[in-house]
């Protein structure tokens, strides 16, 4: 468990961190089915994907403590499925958006409850191995 705690930390930092640049780089023209919408949008576009960008730090830095702190993990996947039902939100005003967002809603629903339900696994490995349990996952 405390594994694929890790590994989803990693993998979440990396493909936020990755995917905020990207869209900070290039702005609205990194938004699929998106056409010229002006400077207005563009800048929104570029100021709220930095964030993302350092959301994807955060992940990495969870990622890299021993153990990782499960606070953190709920914290940080608590913003992610903020993000998810802004989505649902969006659904239910607008309609459905481009293709390629419908599974990043899915991604962004599903994934939370995993890592909330992980969030204490790396904790618990290092709380064992210090009361000498059994069998230590190695990382």
């Amino acid at each position: 468990m405390a594994r694929l705690l890790k590994w989803l930390a990693m993998a979440m930092g990396i493909a936020c961190a990755a995917i905020g640049l990207y869209h900070l780089v290039l702005g609205i023209a990194s938004v699929p089915g998106e056409g010229s919408t002006g400077a207005t949008v563009d800048s929104r576009e570029r100021f709220y994907n930095a964030i993302f960008f350092g959301f994807g730090l955060a992940w990495i830095w969870a990622a890299r403590q021993s153990p990782i702190p499960s606070t953190a993990v709920r914290w940080l996947a608590g913003i992610f499925l903020l993000g998810g039902i802004g989505r649902v939100l969006s659904v239910a005003v607008h309609g459905w958006p481009h293709w390629f967002q419908v599974p990043l809603s899915a991604l962004e629903l599903t994934l939370p409850p995993l890592l909330f339900w992980l969030s204490t696994a790396d904790e618990r490995r290092t709380k064992d191995a210090a009361a000498g349990g059994d069998r230590v996952e190695a990382l």
